[in-house]
């Protein structure tokens, strides 16, 4: 059974810094290309960052680029996404993603098409 799992969630002061997990179990992380997404209330799901199967590639959305660091290590199954300087906006729940990994991603990997393994979630909340 393909699963995603997230952790690292929770409580934090604007300007602070959380390290977010998602540990993979029941497929080979090597071929699948993983993103990081976040759903706040009232809004829509957007894509954070994403990052090829190799981990050559990294993409990340406008409003965290320079603050945000996607890792891997498909040896640990688990894909890391490191939130630093961190603002009451990005306070939102945070899903990790899988899909199957295309040619184009090793050069420059995108937060698109059909991601089919989703993980459950978790919450971050960045106020004072």
């Amino acid at each position: 059974q393909l699963q995603l799992v997230e952790s690292g969630g929770g409580l934090v002061q604007p300007g602070g810094s959380l390290r977010l997990s998602c540990a993979a179990s029941g497929f080979t992380l090597t071929y699948y290309t993983i993103g990081w997404f976040r759903q706040a209330p009232g809004k829509e799901r957007e894509g954070v960052s994403c990052i090829s199967s190799s981990g050559g590639s990294t993409n990340y959305a406008d409003s965290v680029k320079g603050r945000f660091t996607i890792s891997r290590d498909n040896a640990k199954y688990t894909v890391y996404l490191q939130m630093n300087s961190l603002k009451p906006e990005d306070t939102a729940v945070y899903y990790c993603a899988a899909r199957e990994a295309i040619y184009s991603d090793y050069k420059l990997v995108q937060c698109s098409g059909y991601f089919g393994v989703w993980g459950q979630g978790t919450l971050v909340t960045v106020s004072s």
